[in-house]
């Protein structure tokens, strides 16, 4: 059967037939196909026809007791098993976790790497019965549309949604692996010269993110001694400290990974190296000189998801682990702009 129009078929076939055809081809048999199917072997050959109408050309070639494939059919053959397959993947995935318990969490790469990810095995240690999911992504997402339980982000004050709970706040400290100390000590800021500097590379190009420079840290520590302590000088950072090298990196993580291997000295955020440095594995060898920030770490959660045990329970799980990072890193928030810290 050859189908011909002066005017080619443009629209999507419908899907319906496909598992049909599906069948026919591998078993190359209409009667096996139904079997499989459960329909008649004439509900089946009406779905082929309707699909090689369709499609505007024959899909097999009839023969008195057997089917065979044109080279239209082996071509839609291979498309078609493929996508079957997919589908038939993910309804199992969909109905095994069917019926689950799970928390679905959106943050950004560096914060599910160096603080939510070391500690979740104690969560899940306590609650084997809850799926964590976790999108790691510097995309925000839409609570009140996406699939996401609840959002962990960096912000300010000012920006943060309503109902946004805050974890803690920022201070940035220079941080050092303990052997580069060994070949490098650090008592003052002028020894920060011997070293490589280690910053965030973007930060100069995002509002905020400034502060997580060095030139913000040095405008308030590195000013020459003619200058009142704890006032910014106008004479530029780089000009008053001149490093072996600058390294940057994008992510925290990465900043961070750069110090614990001892390449150079990191302006990083406390609350994500407090385990570090209480372990040794990092030093703050200037503990006096730590620059507050105007951001802060938040959770907040879907509407739609407030109610469920699962998600409160892992809320309730993270403020106690948010609660303990503000007590190791000494944050006292400002009672006049925070609400519902714990």
């Amino acid at each position: 059967m050859q189908l011909t129009s002066s005017h080619p078929r443009t629209r999507p076939i419908a899907a319906g037939h496909l598992r049909a055809f599906e069948a026919v081809a591998r078993h190359l048999n209409f009667r096996a196909a139904a079997e499989e199917l459960s329909l008649t072997q004439s509900a089946v050959s009406r779905q082929i026809q309707a699909l090689e109408d369709e499609v505007g050309t024959a899909l097999f070639l009839r023969h008195t007791r057997a089917v065979e494939l044109t080279s239209a059919g082996s071509q839609l053959l291979r498309a078609a098993s493929m996508a079957l397959e997919r589908v038939d993947a993910a309804v199992r995935q969909i109905r095994q976790s069917a019926g689950r318990k799970s928390v679905a969490i959106t943050t950004w790469a560096s914060f599910a790497s160096m603080w939510l990810i070391p500690r979740l095995e104690a969560f899940q240690r306590d609650h084997p019965d809850i799926d964590i999911r976790i999108d790691a992504s510097d995309n925000a997402v839409d609570l009140a549309t996406s699939d996401v339980d609840l959002a962990l982000r960096y912000a300010v004050p000012q920006v943060v949604p309503a109902g946004a709970q805050r974890l803690f706040g920022e201070q940035l400290t220079p941080v050092a692996s303990p052997w580069l100390l060994q070949s490098h000590p650090i008592h003052r800021v002028e020894d920060l010269a011997h070293c490589a500097l280690i910053e965030a590379g973007d930060a100069h190009r995002t509002r905020h993110l400034e502060w997580l420079t060095w030139q913000r840290w040095l405008d308030t520590y590195g000013a020459p001694p003619s200058a009142p302590a704890g006032k910014r000088s106008r004479v530029p950072a780089q000009a008053r400290l001149s490093p072996q090298r600058w390294m940057y990196f994008n992510y925290a993580n990465q900043i961070v990974q750069a110090a614990l291997t001892g390449q150079g000295v990191a302006l990083a955020r406390l609350p994500l190296v407090a385990e570090s440095l209480a372990s040794g594995a990092l030093v703050e060898p200037l503990p006096h000189a730590r620059l507050d920030s105007p951001l802060a770490y938040w959770m907040m959660v879907a509407p739609r998801s407030l109610q469920r045990p699962e998600v409160k329970a892992f809320c309730d799980w993270l403020l106690q682990q948010a609660a303990a990072t503000r007590e190791a890193i000494g944050d006292v928030p400002d009672p006049d702009t925070v609400d519902n810290i714990d």
